[in-house]
């Protein structure tokens, strides 16, 4: 999707209002990124849509992913359809809960089937990234994590998962064990990456970062030379893969 060899690396920004949702995009967009994703951590959906209208009339081209918070894609997909339809392009969304239930076969996978199901009717034909055994959600045993990982690839474009919460870093265990039950399908990590780390998750393709790029003690300003320094890690692991050393 963005050609690129290492790891895409999509900033979220947590949005407060416009005027600092543009600055921060500003800041990601002279940084190089391939995308931004923005979540209403604040507030409730409602008034988080003008601001992601009025982001998008700014950016034409930009491409932007959402994050309603704690909704799962039976509800945002009709929303994001109605986005579609006004002529709000909304390039991809990320639930943090695709609703895979570990302990079921793929076809009694009745919440995550639903979903499919109004996704598949909304209108909206964006891309979607799923959270799986993730951060906040109940807790998943590490014996699941393959099983869920490789019933995921059957309902969502990127499976992705995170650390145990916001900021801290996944168990490099639990990456080496999606990697290898997924196979090719896209994996995404949505918590705990940063520059000092991110070499540790060569392995994955999408890395989704707020904390680890911000500003010291600041939950909603990208700090650019944070951002600058783990895109240059990124670029290392692509040249990497392309030698075929990673």
């Amino acid at each position: 999707m963005f050609n690129t060899a290492g790891p895409v690396v999509t900033p979220v920004i947590h949005v407060l209002d416009v005027a600092q949702t543009s600055q921060n995009i500003d800041i990601a967009v002279d940084a190089g990124v391939a995308g931004v994703f923005l979540i209403n951590h604040d507030f409730a959906v409602e008034p988080f849509l003008p601001i992601v209208r009025t982001i998008r009339e700014q950016y034409p081209d930009l491409w932007l992913g959402l994050n309603f918070l704690a909704v799962t894609g039976e509800h945002a997909f009709p929303v994001l359809g109605e986005l579609q339809k006004e002529g709000c392009r909304i390039d991809a969304y990320w639930a943090d809960d695709a609703c895979i239930d570990e302990h079921a076969e793929a076809k009694d996978q009745t919440q995550a089937i639903t979903i499919q199901k109004v996704r598949e009717t909304s209108g909206w034909d964006g891309f979607y990234l799923g959270g799986t055994c993730f951060k906040k959600q109940r807790e998943v045993s590490p014996e699941h994590y393959g099983s869920s990982a490789s019933l995921a690839t059957r309902f969502m474009d990127a499976v992705c998962t995170s650390g145990y919460a916001t900021g801290l870093e996944a168990e490099t265990d639990k990456i080496d064990v999606f990697r290898n039950h997924i196979g090719e399908h896209v994996l995404a990590l949505a918590s705990g990456i940063s520059p000092e780390n991110a070499l540790t998750y060569s392995d994955v393709d999408c890395f989704m970062v707020a904390t680890g790029i911000n500003l010291k003690g600041d939950f909603y300003n990208i700090d650019r030379n944070r951002l600058a320094k783990l895109l240059a890690i990124t670029q290392q692991i692509g040249e990497a893969r392309n030698r075929g050393t990673q």
